[in-house]
This record gives structure tokens, C-alpha cells and sequence, in this order.
């Protein structure tokens, strides 16, 4: 996926009371805002075990409501709280204020009709079904390298970067997205590209014939 941090680690050693496994990121420089982008691919990124389940299984088990439960907050927070829906740069989180500090009727902060509630439900719903769709579209176009790389924990239990790039591309059919890039594989930047240079078409001539 593009706008998304490299993977350390992949491990199927069971931590804490819930996780059966993890998959550890390594950001590469600090950040202090996220993309629309960013956070769309984090969403299937979450996505992708539920999915996978239903791939090779056809069936899915309540292993995935950790990530279902953080890709369905990352969307509501994309809705509500940063304008990255079809309802508009509006920000749609009730305030936190304690409500004895609020005068009027018996402190309501309610900051949007039931309609629009129905709106914001709808919307993260829909985030959620396209990062399905994309989630499954790349996993059906990958399976042999996700069977590789399941095969591959089965036995070692954990891959580090380098095993688990080694295997993708061994498995993958054609060219990969490189995590840090967008779409067309140029490297993530603040900085505005550099304006072409005009040139005379008497010199372009002249260069060619060069």
C-alpha cells in the first residue's frame, strides 16, 4: 500500500490477553499530521486479516474485532473530526465540556440533527466497504504470496523486513507498490516539485539535431 510505514516485523507469537500476533511498523521520519491517504491504507491494512480469513477459510472468526474496532474509529474520526467525507470540511464531534458548565437545556451538546447522524453512519460505513473492496482486490491479486508468507510463520513464527521483502517479491506477479510512495511511486513530499523550464522551440531543435 502507498503512504504507509515499512514493516519491521511480522509475528504470529501470541502477546498480552488478546493478540494472537502483531505486525510491528518502523516510521521513517517523524510525523505531526496524516493524509487522507495515509489513513485510508492504515484502514486496510486493519482490514486485510478479516479478509484474509475469508479468502482461505470461507469463514471469518472474531479474531479480527481488535481492527475492526480501530478502523471503524479511524473512519468515524475521518467523518467527524477531519473533514475527509462526501459531508465537507465540518467537524462534527460533540464537545467535551463538562455539561455543568453548559447553560441551556440540562447542558445538551448535541452539535448535529438525527438526520446528520444517519449521514455520518452512512459515511463511515462506506469508507469502511471501499477499504474492503480495495483490501480484497489486492489480496485475491497476492494470495500466492500470502500463502508464502502464512507458510513461512508457520514455521519460524516471526519474519523480519528483509524475509518478508524477499518473499513478496518472490511471490507477487508484477511490480509493488513501495510503502513511503504514492500511487505512481514517487517518494512522499512537502516540498512543491520545481517548475518545468520554458524552452524556445528553435533551441529544442537545435539540441536535437546536437
Amino acid at each position: 500500500l502507498p503512504n504507509t510505514d515499512p514493516v519491521h516485523k511480522v509475528s504470529i507469537i501470541p502477546r498480552g490477553l488478546a493478540a494472537l500476533g502483531y505486525t510491528m511498523y518502523r516510521p521513517e521520519e517523524d510525523r505531526f499530521l496524516i493524509t487522507q491517504g495515509e489513513l485510508e491504507s492504515r484502514i486496510q491494512s486493519l482490514l486485510a486479516g478479516t479478509v484474509a480469513e475469508e479468502m482461505i477459510f470461507d469463514d471469518v472468526s472474531s479474531g479480527a474485532q481488535n481492527d475492526l474496532e480501530r478502523a471503524t474509529e479511524i473512519a468515524r474520526s475521518m467523518v467527524m473530526d477531519y473533514g475527509m467525507s462526501r459531508l465537507g470540511r465540518v467537524n462534527y464531534r460533540e464537545s467535551n465540556r463538562s455539561p455543568f458548565l453548559v447553560t441551556g437545556e440540562m447542558g445538551r451538546m448535541q452539535t448535529h440533527s438525527e438526520h446528520t447522524a444517519r449521514e455520518i453512519d452512512e459515511e463511515v460505513r462506506r469508507i469502511i466497504d471501499e477499504g474492503l473492496q480495495r483490501t480484497r482486490h489486492i489480496l485475491v491479486s497476492r494470495r500466492a504470496a500470502l500463502v508464502a508468507i502464512s507458510e513461512e510463520l508457520i514455521k519460524v513464527e516471526v519474519i523480519g523486513s528483509a524475509e518478508l521483502k524477499q518473499l513478496i517479491e518472490a511471490s507477487s506477479p508484477g511490480a509493488m507498490i513501495v510503502p513511503g510512495t504514492d500511487l505512481d511511486g514517487k517518494r512522499r513530499t512537502t516540498v512543491p516539485p520545481r517548475p518545468a523550464m520554458d524552452i524556445d522551440s528553435s533551441e529544442m531543435k537545435r539540441a536535437e539535431g546536437e
